[in-house]
């Protein structure tokens, strides 16, 4: 099989993560892996395995045709025959499939508003479904909507997965105590919810300021990230939380964190939360998306609603009080990881089901 992998940019973010990972991780098991990213390259590109064939297309606008032949002309070189398209790089390989009608195109569904789902645009998406040999989709909502929504056919749900960083030097030091640091992975979007946890940090600065928040992710510099820093300086949170952008070292800065947290009030199946699980982390989560099939309550983390202010810093004081609960949930998250959201596992039901397209 010779697949591409296609991403709009390679920004931190969840989708982005999972094209690389696909990418990196299909290039031991088919005869060829490529990765294209279109519109914009970005903090992932050194993560991309030597191996996989790249090509950044530095796409202008949503019809650029010499993007498009440019794209063309790395498939017939590469002799490509599956096209797997990440979000909204899904059009571009419609457009790619009307001038190589050989090709099998899938889309990869990593909407992220899932909460939200009846109001999500699909006009494009159900135009464009009959062209695509499959969808994947990376919770069992999203699929069930393609398939009512789009009539799409052929739809399957694999989860995202982790991998272990390599070739990644850890450069990240947090600041705060060692010993009680609270990492949040998530990039500075309003899904993220980020005013839950500045709530949370609010109450915790009055009954443990020796334990500080530390944000890692994408920064847009926009009006939420303006009001989200705003309210830090109203609340005098600024020796509390701590921002540091997107990182590739992600692996690192989890590696000199205590508990780990998502106050998202949306999700699909967030890439954090699987590494979380991966470095063994003790988490408090909200439940939605595909996170209530990942943690169960008092078992393995803490998972409340989303708008449970004061269940939210219970759950966290109850981590910071009990060092032995914090590590049985981390190795328990671990366990939960290792036995359903492995690249092995996830890889394998992909490549069975692409060989059927």
């Amino acid at each position: 099989m010779r697949i591409i992998q296609i991403i709009d940019s390679l920004e931190a973010g969840g989708a982005e993560r999972m094209a690389v990972n696909y990418a990196n991780t299909l290039v031991n098991e088919i005869e060829f892996s490529g990765l294209v990213a279109t519109r914009k390259e970005g903090s992932l590109l050194p993560q991309i395995d030597p191996n996989v064939s790249y090509l950044f297309l530095n796409k202008k606008g949503q019809l650029d045709i010499g993007a498009l032949f440019r794209l063309r002309s790395f498939v017939l070189k590469n002799k490509v025959s599956y096209v797997h398209a990440h979000s909204t790089s899904f059009f571009l390989a419609f457009l790619l499939k009307c001038i190589c009608p050989f090709l099998k195109i899938i889309r990869h569904d990593h909407y992220g508003n899932n909460e939200f789902l009846a109001a999500r645009p699909h006009f494009v998406l159900k135009l464009t479904a009959v062209f695509f040999n499959g969808v994947i989709a990376v919770n069992q909502r999203l699929k069930n909507w393609s398939e009512t929504e789009l009539k799409a056919k052929n739809v399957i749900y694999l989860p995202n997965f982790p991998v272990t960083e390599t070739g990644v030097e850890g450069y990240t030091s947090l600041k705060g105590e060692e010993g009680r640091r609270i990492v949040s992975l998530a990039n500075l979007r309003p899904q993220k919810n980020h005013f839950l946890l500045l709530e949370v940090a609010r109450k915790l600065k009055q009954s443990h300021p020796e334990w500080t928040f530390h944000l890692v992710g994408k920064d847009f510099e926009d009006e939420y990230s303006r009001h989200i820093k705003g309210l830090i300086e109203d609340c005098g949170l600024g020796n509390n939380v701590f921002f540091y952008g997107s990182k590739q070292d992600v692996q690192h800065i989890l590696s000199q964190s205590d508990i780990a947290v998502l106050t998202s009030q949306s999700e699909g199946l967030p890439v954090a939360l699987l590494e979380y699980g991966l470095c063994k982390k003790a988490v408090v989560v909200t439940r939605v998306g595909e996170i209530p099939m990942i943690v169960q309550h008092g078992k393995n983390g803490f998972i409340v609603d989303s708008n449970e202010t004061e269940l939210f810093y219970e759950s966290l004081v109850d981590l910071i009080d009990h060092e032995a609960v914090r590590s049985d949930f981390g190795s328990k998250l671990y366990d939960t990881i290792q036995a359903d959201y492995t690249a092995e596992s996830v890889i394998e039901k992909y490549l069975n089901w692409m060989r059927k397209n």
